[in-house]
């Protein structure tokens, strides 16, 4: 057994059928008497359905929650939440209402629900990833995570099956990167593993039948535990292409960790194959890079950097912003096997080994 260090991460998880309805009640057990609602545009309406539900502790909704968490729109609602005297966020969405309602206990200590419809994970993180001039950066600490998290199966069931699939692989992501990360330790290496493992099977069932109650429930349990996964876990080259491709050239983010996360996992095979062969059996494959690339491609995902929006001639920016404060990574970077990496993820190629 190696050694290792692992603190856990305090929160309270509610997951089930119906939980939605237990919101103001988790809201209240936190003292929030005057929650600000986030959502994004498209999400609007669900948000005023929150409000409703929340009655007098609802403060207002903020509905400008945008993907890789701009800085001036987390100023925006920083604003709006005085306006409306919050002492609480309630974010109802994906990974960009997360961060939006992440940014402002940052800078608020205001405490958190979050109501996920999405497999983005983020929710279980103290991790918060936000852009300002182009550039995205992250930081990490016990004031970003969520207090609590309601996970809410039928909030799942309107997913559509091409986002299903970008947001359940990018979930994967967050365990593959887990299971070879300097910080690995036996317990969340069993979580990722059967992260994986829910996922991969839930994905291609929704995919046939979106409304398939247990594959989604299956779906955001694995995404529950994937996210948990990245909350207690470094990330490596995979995550830091991720939010350099998407900061810089607003990449949309889980098309982007979609195509990106075959080739990265290629990368590592040979400097992490413990954690690669716990990949491929959770995947039921001989081998996880070519089975995610297999698997992606099946179920109709992205599979080019072209396709998702980045310019071809960005390849070599993208490349110098990636060598520069490196995440750590248990193979070398080394600037020409990545920039075949880039070069195959934006022609959709198959994953390069070594």
């Amino acid at each position: 057994m190696q050694p290792f260090d692992y603190t856990a991460l305090p929160g309270r998880v509610i997951f089930g059928s119906g939980t939605i309805a237990r919101v103001p009640g988790a809201l209240a057990d936190l003292g929030g008497k005057r929650a600000l609602v986030l959502t994004t545009p498209q999400q609007a309406a669900a948000g005023e359905q929150m409000l409703a539900l929340l009655g007098a502790a609802g403060a207002g909704l903020f509905s400008g929650a945008t993907m890789h968490t701009p800085v001036e729109v987390t100023e925006q609602a920083l604003s709006h939440a005085r306006q409306v005297g919050a002492d609480s966020v309630v974010a109802v969405g994906g990974g960009s209402t997360t961060g939006l309602g992440k940014a402002l206990a940052l800078r608020t200590g205001l405490p958190q629900v979050v109501v996920p419809t999405t497999y983005a994970g983020s929710e279980a993180t103290p991790i918060l990833g936000q852009t300002e001039n182009g550039v995205k950066t992250t930081q990490k600490g016990p004031e970003i995570l969520p207090e609590v998290i309601v996970y809410d199966v039928d909030l799942t069931l309107s997913l559509p099956p091409a986002l299903t699939v970008t947001s359940g692989i990018n979930a994967i992501a967050h365990a593959v990167e887990g299971l070879y990360s300097k910080d690995a330790n036996p317990v969340i290496s069993l979580v990722a593993e059967d992260g994986i493992r829910a996922l991969v099977s839930a994905i291609p069932r929704i995919v046939a039948d979106p409304c398939n109650v247990e594959a989604r429930s299956d779906a955001l349990y694995g995404a529950w535990a994937c996210g948990v996964t990245l909350g207690v876990m470094g990330m490596s080259l995979h995550h830091k292409l991720c939010h350099t491709l998407g900061g810089t050239f607003d990449l949309p983010h889980a098309e982007t960790h979609t195509v990106i996360l075959p080739h990265a996992m290629a990368y590592n095979a040979a400097a992490a194959p413990e954690a690669l062969a716990r990949v491929a059996r959770a995947m039921g494959v001989a081998d996880a890079p070519q089975g995610m690339w297999d698997l992606a491609k099946r179920l109709g995902a992205p599979m080019t950097l072209a396709e998702v929006g980045m310019p071809r001639e960005g390849l070599e920016r993208a490349l110098q912003l990636a060598l520069a404060n490196p995440y750590w990574n248990p193979a070398p970077l080394e600037e020409t096997r990545l920039r075949q990496l880039l070069e195959a993820a934006y022609e959709g190629r198959p994953p390069l080994g070594e």
